[in-house]
């Protein structure tokens, strides 16, 4: 039996006929060895067919159905054409060695063209890979290597191009970031209580939120002349009356050193570096509630928007998140733990990055490890369907949320929660009448487009007539005056050359006419 091999390159698909197998014995070491001489290998396999690609674009789409395991129509066409034809209700006497089985098998499917896959078939269609510029004539040198590069430049961004409002990247780099300016916002914030308290050591006492502390410190800058005129600014940074006249009281009996002006203003600058830093962090905590709001909006409803970024953070994407089973999520974040007790065969962490969702907490001890489970299952149902659903809502992680306070209720209260199928069938439902409406609105706003369309179409043609009308009327003695000239001469054609004197005349009464008119 024939073993033809199809070989798909970056520039086009090549059909390869390989010989004395028979003699080979279809030993995969024989081939392995007579692959990287070309002279042996020339002589077992013969280039059968090539047909090269129309177009980059071409070359793409090709590429992108090849490791999807599809056959488009250029191949079925190719092989189609290129193979020995077989009659019908024959075997055929020759088979297809392809370097994928998906594609293998999809091609037996659509044409009944019996295709392998193996050892022997993937050493002789790595020689020819590794001799496919040899086979191919009119082939320049660096053709082959260009298009092989400019393929994987485009095949890359193709896979890696998607919704770019939905790029989980920015999450796990905005949670990251977050996480370190909270950190540095502490320690600058400590620095500046150390920093001030040697003029204002009262001040720490009376004002425990580090944001207040820093705006107070700009404000204040001398204890010396902060006095009665200050109070509106005072009330106007801490919202409270009585602790802006307790700040002042406390100004004029400080305990306090003096300090020089060049050092209030450092402190002032470093005070101001400090609010912008805690103003950025606000910021950046809403750009990642609305990241999250687009990326994984049920999981947010379910979680919350800090623990679910940091879940999909830790597991290094949305995919890979969706992919853990539920008992690796339960513990994500305390894997040292859990390799610990693995190691000294203990107790095995109940909850990892979970623990700071506000259900842990309001679980009782004895219950904690039993809400754990249960939420982190609710969050891998939640996980799954933001990263495969097409349409973003909230719709299941609403549900998924009140499952988990009827869940809490149950240990709680012992009151008897919802069937899953039952509240999933009413998210469905839900989900169905959103994209109606959605769907209606989308029609509505379509038609008022298209009436304010076709409105200003009408005005637009009753203008143009306007204007025709308006030069037509213009226009019309000059239309008339031609249209009189031309059936003057018209009569005048048939008249002899020895009427010459009548036709002037005619001609003249006609002119004469026409200045009457």
């Amino acid at each position: 039996m024939a073993l033809y091999l199809l070989y798909e390159s970056a520039s086009g698909y090549g059909l390869f006929l390989a010989h004395g197998i028979d003699e080979i014995g279809q030993n995969t070491e024989a081939v392995r060895n007579s692959v990287t001489d070309l002279n042996r290998f020339g002589k077992v396999v013969k280039l059968v067919a090539f047909t090269p690609f129309e177009s980059a674009l071409d070359a793409l789409n090709q590429q992108n159905a090849v490791s999807e395991g599809q056959m488009t129509d250029e191949l079925r066409n190719f092989l189609e054409l290129s193979l020995p034809k077989v009659k019908e209700g024959k075997k055929p006497k020759y088979s297809l060695g392809v370097a994928d089985p998906k594609i293998g098998s999809h091609t037996y499917e659509e044409t009944k063209i019996p295709c392998q896959s193996n050892e022997f078939v993937l050493e002789l269609i790595r020689g020819v890979r590794l001799h496919f510029d040899r086979f191919i004539e009119n082939l320049k040198p660096g053709d082959l290597e260009k298009a092989q590069l400019g393929l994987g430049h485009s095949y890359s961004r193709a896979k890696v191009k998607f919704n770019v409002n939905r790029v989980d990247n920015m999450v796990i780099q905005a949670i990251f970031l977050l996480d370190t300016l909270d950190k540095d916002v502490n320690s600058f914030s400590m620095r500046v209580r150390e920093w001030y308290s040697w003029h204002f050591p009262e001040l720490v006492k009376i004002v425990n939120d580090n944001y207040l502390y820093a705006k107070l410190a700009k404000y204040i800058d001398d204890k010396s002349e902060l006095s009665e005129d200050k109070l509106e600014g005072l009330v106007d940074i801490l919202g409270d009356e009585d602790k802006a006249k307790e700040v002042i009281e406390a100004a004029k009996a400080s305990m306090g050193q003096d300090l020089s002006p060049v050092d209030l203003i450092n402190v002032k600058m470093f005070a101001q570096r400090v609010m912008d830093l805690a103003e950025y962090r606000k910021k950046l905590y809403d750009y990642l509630v609305s990241k999250m709001g687009d990326i994984a909006p049920n999981l947010a409803a379910l979680i919350g928007d800090v623990v679910g970024a940091r879940l999909i953070s830790h597991a290094g994407s949305l995919t890979n998140l969706a992919k853990c089973p539920s008992s690796t999520l339960q513990i994500l974040g305390a894997e040292k733990a859990l390799f610990r007790a693995l190691k000294t065969k203990g107790n095995t962490p109940k909850y990892g990055l979970i623990f700071h969702s506000s259900f842990i907490g309001r679980a009782s001890a004895k219950n904690k490890g039993r809400m754990a489970r249960y939420l982190a299952n609710k969050c891998s149902i939640a996980s799954r369907i933001d990263c495969f659903s097409e349409n973003s809502s909230t719709i299941f992680g609403d549900k998924l949320r009140e499952q988990v306070e009827e869940r809490l209720d149950f240990y709680d209260k012992g009151v008897a929660p919802r069937k899953n199928i039952d509240v999933m069938k009413s998210a469905m439902e839900n989900a169905a009448s959103q994209e109606m409406d959605v769907d209606t609105a989308t029609e509505k706003s379509s038609k008022k487009s298209k009436k304010k369309k076709s409105k200003d179409d009408n005005e637009a043609k009753a203008d143009d007539k306007e204007n025709a009308v308006a030069n037509g009327d213009a226009a019309e003695p000059k239309s008339g005056k031609k249209k009189k000239k031309r059936a003057l001469e018209e009569e005048s054609k048939p008249v002899e050359n020895g009427k010459e004197n009548g036709t002037n005349a005619e001609n003249g009464t006609g002119k004469e006419e026409e200045k009457e008119e």
